[in-house]
């Protein structure tokens, strides 16, 4: 229940993860853009989008949920994806429709929650299905990268037979993705209201 919500403080395991989560992502810039090394970036990025778990489940077995790490976790969600999106389009690993439609709705979802929180909405949980479509979103992007190589070399065997696996997963994962944005209307509507209800009453 809500009543016994313990705030946990910042300096919790769980927080630690997130912040080395976005402390990652300027490596993985360098090892994509900077080196040689495309598979390593692939890799590393699927390890960045793995963690995101993680720290969920920290806070869960350790009891560090805290109000910090409910703000700071989505917000790195959204940073890795878009960071991850616009990097793997740059490097020629996705088409730039695909990375388009992504961003458009991390973007919404970004000033979705600005707005919302200058407006004195109450916080609003992480749908579970959010949850999954990031998680299918996060693995597509380092599978499209290795099934992609630099000047446009030949794909090998594998990499064709990845590459469509990964576009049935982006496409589940994006489209599984618009429809938990529009699913977060109603519960938004609610925490405006709550939150200018507990306004009023103060």
């Amino acid at each position: 229940m809500e009543s016994e919500y313990v705030d946990a403080g910042w300096r919790t395991w769980p927080n630690a993860v997130t912040l080395v989560r976005l402390a990652l992502i300027p490596v993985f810039w360098w090892l994509l853009f900077s080196t040689n090394h495309r598979a390593v970036a692939a890799w590393l990025l699927a390890f960045l989008g793995a963690t995101d778990w993680i720290d969920g489940w920290l806070a869960r077995t350790l009891h560090q949920t805290s109000t910090v790490g409910k703000i700071l976790d989505p917000t790195a969600d959204r940073i890795l994806v878009m960071v991850g999106l616009l990097g793997v389009a740059m490097a020629g690993g996705v088409p730039w429709w695909f990375a388009v439609i992504t961003l458009v709705r991390e973007v919404l979802v970004s000033v979705l929650t600005i707005v919302l929180a200058a407006l004195g909405a109450s916080r609003i949980d992480v749908l579970w299905w959010g949850k999954v479509s990031t998680f299918m979103l996060m693995s597509t992007y380092p599978l499209f990268l290795v099934t992609t190589n630099p000047h446009h070399a030949a794909l090998a065997g594998w990499q064709h037979v990845v590459r469509d696996l990964t576009w049935v997963m982006g496409v589940g994962g994006l489209s599984l993705a618009w429809i938990v944005f529009f699913s977060y209307i109603g519960p938004a509507s609610r925490a405006l209201a709550n939150g200018r209800a507990a306004r009023r009453v103060q």
